[in-house]
């Protein structure tokens, strides 16, 4: 198997643009670090669909479909797509219409990421009904069905410019549902765990597979990690944040790319050995092109 990589990029949820006091400037910026991860060889860029920074601050945040559009007029070859947009923002018919526009724009590099939502204060701030966790794995059940049946029976507006349908990315290691949910209607998933954890999620996915008649072979495996290549692994950790663990479960420090060329390295092997297909990298200096170049010399054919 040939690793191939993503890149995430930053949106502003994590405050990486306050320190731009022009928005304008900010969203140019985003649009670089696009344009410089399609020239440096990177496979797809992704993006977080958040509607305000964590914690709440007056930084920007950039809308992810408005966003997505720019990206789709800007680049002409890498893959686009949100990792992965919440069920619960837009009514599926919507976002079915959103993807499918943004799909054309791209002449056909969409890939539609979505996920049950998870972050309450966005529901709070915009008036959207949280539910519990059952309640919006069921939406997003229905949402996924929603959306695979207009696009492959289109009436009142097109489909996307890929045929038969965009691909579909389902998020979360959900082992009874989500996971499930995978096997039955995605073409691709994405885990935000440690290697080893990520093989035992795939073991899972497969079972689901089996017991769908579904050919586990045809999902596309994809895992989130962040990075910090540094002079030495003791520096790297250094810079390692508390608030990770809200993203990254157990010992994120001993899986995460933090570390030395070498020590990054020998962690992005781990990642291929348990069956990740494409690895999506935020990089700890979010808004820094020259992080994208570094990565892509030392790791990018």
């Amino acid at each position: 198997m040939s690793l191939e990589f993503g890149i995430f990029l930053p949106v502003g949820f994590a405050g990486e643009l306050g320190a731009f006091d022009d928005p304008a400037e900010a969203a140019e910026r985003v649009i670089e670090l696009a344009r410089t991860a399609e020239e440096c060889g990177f496979a797809a860029a992704w993006l977080p669909d958040h509607l305000q920074t964590i914690p709440p601050s007056p930084a920007p945040v950039f809308e992810s479909w408005s966003l997505l559009a720019a990206l789709a007029r800007d680049t002409d070859r890498i893959r686009i797509g949100p990792l992965v947009s919440s069920n619960s923002y837009r009514n599926p018919a919507l976002q079915a219409k959103i993807a499918s526009t943004v799909d054309v724009l791209s002449n056909g590099r969409l890939t539609l990421g979505l996920g049950a939502g998870w972050y309450e204060p966005d529901y709070e701030v915009f008036g959207y009904e949280f539910g519990d966790a059952p309640g919006r794995l069921r939406a997003l059940r229905d949402g996924v069905r929603v959306i695979k049946e207009i696009w492959e029976h289109p009436t009142t507006f097109p489909r996307g410019a890929q045929q038969p349908t965009i691909p579909l990315l389902i998020a979360g290691g959900g082992e009874r549902v989500t996971l499930k949910l995978v096997a039955e209607y995605a073409d691709a998933c994405n885990v935000m765990v440690s290697p080893a954890e990520a093989a035992r999620k795939y073991a899972v996915l497969r079972e689901h597979c089996e017991a769908a008649g579904r050919d586990y072979a045809a999902i596309r495996r994809t895992a989130t990690t962040a990075c910090l290549i540094a002079g030495s692994d003791e520096e790297a950790q250094a810079a390692l944040s508390p608030g990770m663990g809200a993203f990254y479960p157990g010992d994120f420090a001993s899986y995460l790319l933090y570390g030395t060329a070498d020590t990054v390295r020998r962690r992005i092997a781990a990642y291929e050995e348990a069956g990740v297909q494409q690895l999506i990298v935020g990089f700890h200096e979010a808004t820094d092109p020259e992080a994208i170049r570094r990565f892509a010399k030392e790791f990018i054919d």
